[in-house]
């Protein structure tokens, strides 16, 4: 009789543990709360190798922004660009905005694009981000037909970290900050932003 109870807790096993993770996007809007994972960035791969991971070799992104500029991933070749999905009702997503705002800002070889991954209509983001304003440009995303290339996100926040020859080197699913980017960008042959600094 053990033996059987053992059995069917072995089968039962990965049926439990396949509940517990990220259901798939059905198309639908995502739910109104936030759905953000842990910091869990993928490991790190080697330096000479960025863009494994990409679904593409160079992945496209082709968006329209809130001020309505045309904004072409490819035209960013020669810096490391952040392309970050969030949402208004992300509580993460908005706790990171401040340190993505200071890397665009700050550091001439990064550039930031915000990808609003909600439906909700432009005045209102446009309403949002005169509160909580950021350096970097914001780009709608329709929830329906995301980007091919970066598709719909498991979890809010979800980031991609795009190197300068527009290879993926690295993307994270749940909350980032300024350190762990300027970490892997240095890690991945980029500036080291805290070397040479002295005191």
């Amino acid at each position: 009789m053990n033996r059987m109870r053992y059995r069917l807790f072995a089968l039962a096993m990965p049926i439990l543990l396949a509940a517990c993770g990220p259901s798939p996007q059905s198309g639908k809007a995502p739910a109104a709360g936030p759905v953000a994972q842990p910091a869990a960035p993928t490991p790190p791969r080697p330096a000479s190798k960025p863009g494994t991971e990409a679904q593409a070799e160079r992945p496209a992104l082709k968006v329209t922004t809130l001020d309505g500029a045309a904004y072409d991933l490819a035209q960013q070749r020669g810096k490391w660009v952040i392309v970050n999905y969030w949402a208004t009702w992300c509580g993460p997503c908005l706790q990171e905005m401040p340190e993505l705002s200071a890397l665009a800002a700050m550091r001439q070889y990064i550039a930031v694009i915000g990808l609003a991954y909600e439906d909700t209509p432009v005045e209102e983001l446009r309403a949002f981000l005169k509160k909580r304003p950021v350096a970097y440009p914001i780009a709608p995303i329709d929830v329906y037909d995301p980007p091919k290339d970066f598709g719909a996100p498991r979890g809010l926040p979800t980031t991609w970290l795009i190197a300068p020859d527009g290879t993926l080197a690295r993307k994270y699913t749940g909350p980032v900050t300024a350190r762990m980017l300027e970490d892997d960008i240095a890690g991945f042959g980029g500036p080291n932003a805290g070397a040479g600094k002295s005191g």
